[in-house]
C-alpha cells in the first residue's frame, strides 16, 4: 500500500468564471485564500416542564466572506470587475454587472488538481491595499473580499 502524504497548501489557483480577462495565469495567482468554511446555525428548543432537556435543531448553513490576497497588479481585469460592481451598487445607471462563480483548485507538484472548490455567485464587497510604510521593505498586497451564496467541494 502506498504511503499517503497530505497535500501542501501553498500551490493553488483561483479562476473567476465568466469575468473576461481573468483567464491569465497572473490573474489566477493569489498568495492567500480564506473563508472556505461553513457552519450550521442552530435553534434551541426547550422541552416544556423539563429544564434539563434542551434540543439544538439545525436551521441553515452560514458561510463567511471569501478573502483573497495577492501582490498589487497593474491593469487587472479583476479590478475592472470590482469597479463595475461598485458602479452598479451606487449609481442610478444600470451597468452590466454579474456575480461570478469561482473555481479554487489546490495543485500538487505536477500542477495536477488535488482538491477543487466551486464557489457560487460571488460578488465584491471590499478591495483594499496594505499600508504604505517608508520604514518597511515589503510588497504591496491587495485584498479582495467577496460574499457568495455557497460552495461545494468537487474533488
Amino acid at each position: 500500500m502506498p504511503t499517503y502524504y497530505p497535500p501542501t497548501c501553498f500551490h493553488f489557483k483561483v479562476e473567476f468564471v465568466g469575468v473576461s480577462g481573468t483567464d491569465t495565469d497572473t490573474e489566477q495567482r493569489f498568495q492567500e485564500v480564506s473563508g472556505l468554511s461553513f457552519e450550521v446555525e442552530t435553534e434551541e428548543l426547550r422541552e416544556g416542564g423539563e429544564n434539563r432537556f434542551v434540543y439544538k435543531l439545525p436551521k441553515r448553513a452560514k458561510y463567511p466572506n471569501l478573502v483573497l490576497k495577492r501582490g498589487l497588479l497593474k491593469g487587472t481585469a479583476l479590478l475592472d470587475w470590482f469597479k463595475s460592481a461598485m458602479s452598479t451598487y451606487f449609481t442610478v445607471v444600470i451597468y452590466d454587472f454579474k456575480p461570478a462563480d469561482l473555481v479554487i483548485t489546490l495543485l500538487d507538484e505536477a500542477d495536477q488538481a488535488v482538491a477543487i472548490w466551486n464557489v457560487v455567485q460571488a460578488y465584491p464587497l471590499k478591495w483594499a491595499t496594505s499600508d504604505l510604510k517608508a520604514s518597511e521593505n515589503g510588497i504591496v498586497i491587495e485584498t479582495l473580499e467577496l460574499a457568495y451564496q455557497y460552495f461545494e467541494r468537487k474533488m
